[in-house]
């Protein structure tokens, strides 16, 4: 059983709106209207939802590229104002967030070489974390040299040496072919149980919000979407898609997506 302990809240969301508009003279309209959640550090949390709800948005508002319309959103109660350090991204595409320049290595210590890192420190951190995602012997490869799924390891791997204490996840697995995606999940589980992040992470994908989260908030359908319920997942790591109980609870979650 997985069972959350005492902690503090890490990220508070209170009332939350963001509103867009398509010209000068146009209505606005929200996207997302009164969102409301707490999430614990340490947590592993899945924002799930159909496509164009506003998961995306959302986790844009949390690491800071987009600025709220109204509410209060916060990290460890600190107002978010801009991105910060405390906040790590992790995107889709690794394609767009990796720089073809750079070996795997390199693109790891980028972060760290921005804050002055001295060169040592910066080999080991880099060595530490390429050794965590499971990318030792591929140091001194490009990017174009690499899969899909070692691409997004990559990403991880940079976005983990620079230490934040929140993981902001944007269906990072989305682009994966199914057997790559199984792996990468399994990784990144392991991942979070050695570091004891704070991770966020959205999809669109029952079974892998299943496969992940301790707890699934369910986003309502755009605009004006919202988080509607929020599911605790009862079941132990590592998850077996077979087992009775994760049954159950992909029947609930997908009975919530068909009324």
């Amino acid at each position: 059983m997985t069972v959350l302990t005492e902690a503090a809240t890490a990220i508070y969301i209170e009332n939350l709106r963001k509103t867009f508009s398509e010209g000068k003279d146009a209505k606005s309209h929200y996207i997302l209207d009164n969102v409301n959640l707490q999430i614990h550090e340490g947590e592993f949390f899945i924002l799930l939802g159909p496509s164009g709800c506003g998961k995306s948005t959302l986790l844009n508002m949390i690491a800071g590229f987009i600025e709220k319309t109204d509410g209060q959103l916060s990290v460890n109660q600190t107002e978010i104002k801009q991105p910060g350090r405390d906040r790590g991204m992790v995107f889709q595409q690794a394609d767009g967030a990796l720089f073809p320049w750079l070996t795997v290595q390199e693109n790891v210590e980028f972060g760290l070489r921005m804050k002055k890192v001295p060169k040592k420190e910066r080999q080991e951190l880099s060595s530490h974390y390429i050794n965590l995602v499971g990318l030792s012997g591929h140091e001194h490869k490009f990017p174009k040299a690499l899969s899909g799924g070692m691409k997004q390891r990559v990403q991880l791997a940079r976005v983990l040496a620079n230490d934040p204490d929140i993981l902001l996840m944007d269906e990072p697995f989305g682009a994966l072919d199914a057997m790559t995606r199984r792996t990468m999940q399994k990784e990144l589980i392991r991942i979070w149980r050695e570091t004891s992040k704070t991770v966020i992470f959205v999809t669109h994908d029952i079974q892998e919000a299943l496969l992940l989260g301790q707890r699934i908030g369910i986003m309502s359908v755009g605009p004006s979407s919202k988080i509607t319920t929020i599911y605790d997942t009862n079941l132990s790591y590592p998850r077996d898609i077979t087992d009775m109980n994760f049954h159950e609870y992909y029947r609930k979650i997908q009975n919530h997506f068909d009324e």
